[in-house]
């Protein structure tokens, strides 16, 4: 650009004054009158020079020194030196500070989620809106945590790193959605958050963020409010099919280990008769055997022995006895043996 020395002239002569030169700027500084002289403007120069050579760290943040715009060192918390009048920059970063990212709502008093590059839409749902492993859609909504473990990278690797991080906590985690059924993203809201953790920290590792994710929190998971009613009757089908289920499974744990019980008792209770009746055939042998070798020892000993115990066991169960002497021709004595007649009782109708 090409300046009209003659038009400036004319102009600055047209409102009675001429153009300023460097002697004359130079000669009107030297008769600015300082209090204390020279002395004065040496203090004031070293005083600028101190405040801009040393700064604070806190303790929570590290300082990243930057000279003419590159790179040097970090800097660690307390009382720090750097080159003055601008040469070093220090930029403080925090890196103990838990701090969190939303998708899918908005908690009052936090910051305006940024837009993701996924979403085409202004609403929150849309980054939350999600297709399932069983081509379902549901509302998932979730938190990040994260914080700061590499100043250098964070600072200088990407150009907006919260939006990255936005941008691949949404595609993490439609991933992770994807791979599973409806009743899993509902239900095991924690084995997700877990996958969803690994997977968004091994891609901010391979992107050189410098961002630790500490956790992520699944918020409660739904689907949209339209399908909400006939979500319900699946749901309201499901645990009815689940319940008929338990109360089968209850009725046969019912039935058969008493069934089965059944069968040991019946089992348990033939093989003890059939022992008994095994045992009682054992002893009645051995004590047959034990009587015929007592027999073949002494005939005519155990024939009467064997003899009278038998009439002995025989004999209570007869009831009335009569005993007739073989040499006896009459038995009429014997008609009323053992009866006794009241006077006046008829002997025809006692016999």
């Amino acid at each position: 650009m090409t300046w009209d020395w003659e038009k400036l002239k004319q102009q600055q002569q047209g409102k009675g004054g001429v153009p300023p030169q460097m002697d004359e700027f130079v000669e009107r500084i030297k008769k600015v009158k300082f209090p204390g002289g020279p002395l004065f403007i040496v203090i004031i120069i070293l005083v600028a020079l101190a405040m801009t050579s040393v700064y604070t760290v806190k303790q929570n943040e590290v300082g990243v020194v930057q000279l003419f715009g590159r790179y040097t060192r970090t800097t660690q918390p307390g009382l720090n030196f750097k080159l003055p009048l601008g040469i070093e920059k220090v930029t403080k970063v925090n890196v103990r500070e838990i701090q969190t990212e939303e998708f899918g709502f908005s908690t009052s008093g936090s910051q305006q989620a940024r837009p993701s590059r996924f979403r085409t839409g202004t609403e929150n749902t849309g980054e939350a809106l999600m297709l399932t492993g069983d081509l379902n859609v549901a509302i998932v909504p979730w938190i990040v945590q994260f914080r700061v473990k590499n100043p250098f990278d964070f600072l200088f690797k990407v150009r907006d790193v919260r939006r990255i991080l936005r941008d691949m906590s949404e595609a993490t985690m439609r991933l992770v959605v994807g791979d599973r059924s409806i009743n899993e993203v509902i239900s095991k809201r924690d084995e997700i958050a877990v996958e969803a953790k690994g997977r968004l920290q091994a891609e901010l590792d391979q992107a050189a963020t410098g961002i630790h994710i500490v956790t992520i929190e699944m918020k409660k998971t739904n689907v949209p409010p339209p399908v909400q009613p006939s979500f319900n009757e699946v749901n309201q089908a499901v645990q009815e099919k689940e319940q008929m289920i338990y109360q089968a499974r209850e009725d046969y744990n019912k039935a058969i280990p008493a069934a089965r019980g059944e069968a040991e008792r019946t089992i348990r209770a033939a093989e003890g008769y059939a022992l008994n009746k095994v045992n009682r055939a054992k002893g009645n042998a051995d004590r047959f055997v034990a009587f015929y070798n007592e027999y073949v020892n002494a005939k005519d000993i155990t024939k009467r022995r064997l003899y009278l115990e038998t009439i002995q066991k025989t004999f209570p169960n007869l009831g009335k006895k009569y005993i007739v002497d073989s040499n006896q021709k009459n038995l009429l004595p014997l008609l009323n043996l053992g009866q006794s007649f009241s006077p006046g009782q008829q002997n025809s109708g006692e016999k």
